[in-house]
């Protein structure tokens, strides 16, 4: 299978990595509902979020190296079902406890969008690799941000609970439409999964573009987590008083954003993934200074969210082709790894975020969004200034494997 995928194909696994990812983030614009419903103290709520990000590092450290050993359709299928297990869990819950279960436990299968990025890198020529990756990973910020606007309009129409049943029957259906429709990917050499997993671990301690990558996505996505995390917290206090349904809609600016970045992935197969990444992080810093600005009119936070978004996707997307460029018979593993410095980020900025919100306000909050933003560009900043050897040096424009076996080295 060397000609790319075909648009159905792109289309559904894009729906797959939307699905997914909604069962995590659902729960964060009606965090507040939810909360209330199930007695938990405003401390607290982070936890709620929190808890999908904690299943889903488990299920990057376990489940993700599995799509290096066993066939990648039907892991995403098997996934599927039991991400609609989770999500189920979480609608009929009558506590918070089996509530931050069932989120675990869908958080902990979400992994599938892992599987299905390397599924479209094993299948995708290197030329259309970036452009695939691209479009199948702009399923993920369409569910990062699309469910925001679901779920607030399904929990003022319902309840939160209504969310996690629509979001069972969709994964259910996707179940069903992976396994009639995708191609199994090529076989690949069999191991035993004890050894997979000390693959990952040593890939970890001894890959230095994959250390360098996953610690400016730990960063990076620290700062994405801190915004929507806790956005829902200043408006639904004065002076606006919002409803969920009207701060689901916010999603809709960082859908603009992220959407507007698809291109990443053209630009990382022209090989400028460094340079999208030093000016995207520059893009975010500045973002954070109009998020802070909730006083007296909402357009600043507005432009702000859109380039957040704009800025976060431009590097997540040019961090995974780079590292699929490196290692495309490991895809699955090095996937996996470098994931659960984005799992780690995510849950940082969920829990800090509440808590820096509940001692100063949200001001506290973006300036705690600014300074992870500004530590993932000092990170990057220093990466790239590292000395390499002559012949490893490119130039920004030449191919992304010059780029990669420079930050090998």
């Amino acid at each position: 299978m060397t000609t790319g995928l075909t648009t159905r194909r792109r289309v559904l696994l894009a729906i797959v990595c939307a699905v997914a990812v909604s069962t995590i983030y659902g729960i964060q614009p009606v965090l507040e509902a939810a909360g209330r419903d199930l007695g938990m103290n405003p401390a607290a709520l982070g936890w709620l979020v929190a808890s999908g990000q904690i299943g889903y590092l488990a299920g990057l450290v376990l489940l993700v190296p599995l799509g290096d050993l066993l066939n990648r359709r039907r892991l995403i299928t098997t996934h599927l079902v039991l991400i609609a297990l989770g999500a189920a869990i979480t609608a009929i819950a009558p506590t918070a406890a089996i509530a931050i279960a069932g989120l675990a436990l869908a958080g902990l299968f979400a992994v599938v969008v892992q599987t299905t990025v390397a599924y479209v890198a094993a299948v995708s020529p290197p030329r259309q690799r970036g452009r695939d990756i691209g479009a199948v990973t702009s399923g993920v910020v369409i569910g990062i941000l699309g469910v925001r606007v679901a779920a607030g309009s399904l929990a003022d129409l319902a309840d939160w609970r209504a969310v996690y049943l629509v979001l069972t029957g969709l994964s259910v259906l996707l179940a069903f439409a992976t396994a009639t429709i995708l191609d199994a990917d090529h076989p690949r050499p069999q191991t035993r999964y004890p050894r997979l997993l000390a693959s990952l671990a040593h890939l970890a301690a001894t890959d230095r573009l994959l250390r360098n990558r996953g610690l400016v996505a730990f960063f990076l996505f620290a700062s994405f987590g801190t915004l929507w995390s806790g956005l829902a917290l200043p408006l639904t206090e004065a002076p606006w008083h919002l409803t969920t349904s009207h701060i689901g809609l916010f999603g809709l600016a960082g859908l603009t954003g992220a959407l507007g970045a698809a291109r990443a992935g053209r630009w990382a197969d022209r090989g400028l993934t460094t340079r999208v990444t030093i000016w995207s992080l520059g893009l975010l810093i500045a973002s954070w200074l109009l998020i802070a600005q909730t006083g007296s009119s909402l357009w600043p936070l507005i432009v702000g969210i859109i380039a957040l978004d704009f800025a976060v996707q431009a590097v997540h997307v040019s961090n995974q082709h780079l590292l699929t460029t490196a290692h495309p018979e490991r895809s699955s593993t090095v996937i996996g790894a470098y994931m659960a410095f984005y799992s780690l980020g995510s849950a940082l900025g969920a829990i800090t975020t509440t808590w820096a919100y509940s001692l100063a306000g949200w001001p506290a909050a973006s300036l705690l969004g600014a300074a992870y933003a500004a530590l993932a560009l000092l990170v990057a900043a220093a990466l790239h200034q590292t000395p390499t050897r002559p012949h490893a040096k490119p130039a920004d424009g030449n191919h992304t494997r010059a780029e990669t076996a420079r930050c090998s080295e």
